[in-house]
């Protein structure tokens, strides 16, 4: 009997056994087959966001869009600062400047046109009276656009005021705000009227001036053309007598005879060599008849 209980225990014992080494595989196997689809579940779902990942999510495209910007940004200045070497660098050899008094006038616009046409850049010097007309503002805006200068010629053009009741200082400074209104410049270049002289003759008349920082051009060619209506054939032989020098800053006003004489002027200086250059307070230098270099 008790050797048939120990047949029967090892027989039993035997089938636990049996059935362990069947189950502990299929355990294994059975947990390795769970572990690795969750794995590739969790991979496969992505995350939840917080609200703060999907406002950065949100916010990548224009962060990406301005950094591409900002690399762009070194070629832009590099072409800016080119821009403006080209812009105030001179030519080498004669330069002459033109220079139109008493605008802006009816005869701006046909004036820009023969510049434009020839390829040629000036200097306008425009009377405040003049600037306040809002019609002729647009010419004004134009000549800058088309890489001209302008600068003041006063208000009044009003020898007595100007000059004997000292109001040169203020209506130039009128002026010049008015010509940055409209332009957007920062004008400093005046054009007396009548010239320096006599006008300013004394040291005392041109203090306030160097106080103001305004600067003072009259001109080493006078066409004469204020005084030749009908006659631009005269004009332009009274400039051809009168250029010697290297650098010269010609006078003229904004008169039909002048647009009549301006295209043999502008020949007139090209088989001379010369290279036609609108004022830049880089370039400034002193051409005044009080020889005053502060000016």
């Amino acid at each position: 009997m008790v050797k048939k209980n120990r047949k029967i225990r090892k027989s039993s014992l035997k089938v636990i056994l049996f059935s362990l080494c069947i189950l502990i595989p299929v355990i294994f196997i059975s947990f390795a087959a769970v572990k690795s689809y969750m794995a590739g579940h969790v991979s496969e779902e992505p995350s939840p966001k917080s609200s703060v990942d999907k406002e950065v999510e949100s916010k990548e495209p224009t962060q990406s869009a301005d950094t591409e910007a900002k690399e762009e940004e070194p070629e832009v200045i590099e072409e800016e600062e080119e821009v403006i070497e080209q812009v105030t660098e001179l030519p080498e050899g004669k330069i002459v400047y033109l220079t139109f008094d008493d605008g802006p006038s009816q005869y701006t616009e046909t004036l820009l046109a023969i510049l434009k046409e020839h390829g040629v850049s000036a200097t306008f010097f425009m009377q405040g009276v003049n600037l306040q007309k809002e019609i002729l503002q647009g010419s004004v805006k134009k000549a800058v656009e088309e890489g001209h200068y302008i600068g003041a010629h006063s208000m009044t053009h009003d020898f007595n005021k100007l000059y004997k009741q000292n109001q040169f200082v203020p209506e130039m400074l009128e002026t010049l705000q008015l010509i940055a209104d409209i332009t957007g410049t920062n004008p400093k270049l005046t054009r007396p009227p009548y010239g320096s002289a006599p006008g300013l003759n004394s040291k005392q008349s041109r203090e306030p001036i160097v106080q103001s920082d305004i600067k003072v051009w009259d001109w080493t060619i006078d066409s004469k053309d204020w005084a030749l209506s009908g006659q631009p054939g005269q004009i332009v032989q009274n400039i051809k007598n009168e250029t010697t020098r290297d650098t010269e800053v010609v006078l003229m006003h904004e008169k039909q005879q002048t647009i009549d004489a301006l295209p043999d002027i502008i020949r007139f200086y090209k088989e001379q060599g010369y290279s036609f250059v609108a004022y830049h307070p880089a370039h400034h230098f002193s051409i005044n008849f009080q020889y005053d270099d502060r000016l």
